[in-house]
């Protein structure tokens, strides 16, 4: 039975754990193995300050008292961005294609539609089907290409921006 909550100051160094497994089992994520040097003190003053933004959530799948994935939507700091938030996804190889991500996903434009945001955007890697189809599968619209956007194991890798408005 997966729970997915929000987060919670209590869960940072669970959280960081899990991050930090994440940068371990793909390279879809930002940063590489051994990179997050993330303190658990950083990491609670992270979390604080997600919690303190009206249009910020950080939520997480939770399965046996371990966490398995999260989704976060961090939202524009100024009046004339307050109404987007950019969302990064993350989930465990373990839990991958049991339908988590569109449950995290769900969960997070539920959160959207009740704080007023009215679009949700996001990067991900252009070789990276699997995510693409999931997001358009949710109402996402590829908005352009971001060419040679990151470096990856001594490659240049493109990405994608995509979209979605909430209405």
């Amino acid at each position: 039975m997966i729970t997915i909550r929000e987060i919670k100051t209590t869960d940072a160094a669970a959280f960081l754990e899990l991050c930090k497994k994440l940068d371990e089992e793909t390279t879809f994520m930002m940063l590489e193995p051994g990179e997050r040097d993330t303190s658990l003190e950083k990491q609670t003053e992270i979390i604080n300050g997600i919690v303190a933004k009206s249009n910020s959530t950080l939520l997480v799948a939770e399965s046996d008292s371990q966490l398995v994935g999260y989704v976060s939507a961090a939202g524009g700091d100024y009046k004339r961005n307050s109404h987007k938030a950019h969302i990064v996804i993350g989930i465990l190889q373990s839990q991958a294609g049991k339908g988590l991500g569109n449950s995290l996903l769900q969960r997070l434009e539920d959160w959207a539609k009740s704080t007023g945001l009215h679009r949700l955007e996001l990067t991900v890697m252009t070789h990276n089907q699997r995510a693409i189809n999931r997001y358009k599968k949710l109402g996402f619209k590829i908005e352009g290409e971001i060419n040679h956007s990151l470096y990856i194991d001594g490659d240049y890798v493109s990405e994608f921006s995509m979209y979605k408005l909430i209405n």
